[in-house]
């Protein structure tokens, strides 16, 4: 009798233990999994932190764009606001000493820009003359959006913005120490009165 209560008490043991062993695991499982808290002093979080390959595959580190203001546009060869490249390279001339313009060619909207690099680099030239920095084509919006644009739309990483493009040649204005200030939609220009507001002109 003795016997069969050391052996339960003991198989009572190794339960317990094993459970509190689970809890444990399984408690620090939870605790080591990245958290989104909004950081302003992180360099996980700036936006300066990015590299990313220009239209004829070169790094490019964003680092470079500290002290401009910088307006993130997403761009296409195929769309009615195509045009805009004309607008937006004429502001980034006359501008450029304190301004940058950042152009992220893409194809999520009605396909609109079903091009090669080098298609759409030649393009862009061609009709536009396009000097401001293009980079390669990407997602900007969904699950496979690229990490550019991920912070653009994370208020975790970014600080509020939450706001996807809803087509092409949608605009991020950041200031000069890469903080976001403003979201625009396609249809705003650099002559709109709500931009010329938000750059301060």
């Amino acid at each position: 009798m003795r016997k069969r209560f050391v052996i339960s008490i003991g198989l009572l043991f190794a339960a317990g233990l094993t459970v509190f062993t689970l809890f444990s695991i399984r408690t620090n499982q939870i605790l080591a999994r990245p958290m989104h808290t909004p950081v302003t002093d992180s360099t996980a979080t700036s936006f300066f932190s990015f590299t990313v390959n220009s239209l004829d595959g070169k790094p490019v580190s964003f680092e470079q764009y500290r002290g401009k203001k910088i307006i993130v546009l997403n761009t296409a060869s195929e769309c009615g606001y195509t045009p805009q490249y004309a607008d937006w390279q004429k502001f980034y001339e006359a501008n450029k000493e304190f301004v940058v313009v950042l152009g992220f060619p893409c194809n999520d909207f009605g396909g609109q820009e079903p091009g090669s690099a080098t298609e759409i680099q030649g393009f862009c030239q061609k009709n536009y003359g396009v000097t401001f920095p293009l980079f390669e084509k990407v997602s900007v919006k969904g699950e496979g959006k690229s990490p550019v644009y991920q912070w653009l739309t994370d208020p975790a990483q970014n600080g509020w913005n939450d706001q996807e493009p809803t087509w092409n040649f949608c605009k991020y204005v950041l200031d000069e120490n890469g903080k976001l200030t403003n979201y625009f939609a396609s249809k705003v220009k650099p002559d709109s009165d709500e931009f010329l507001k938000a750059m301060g002109l």
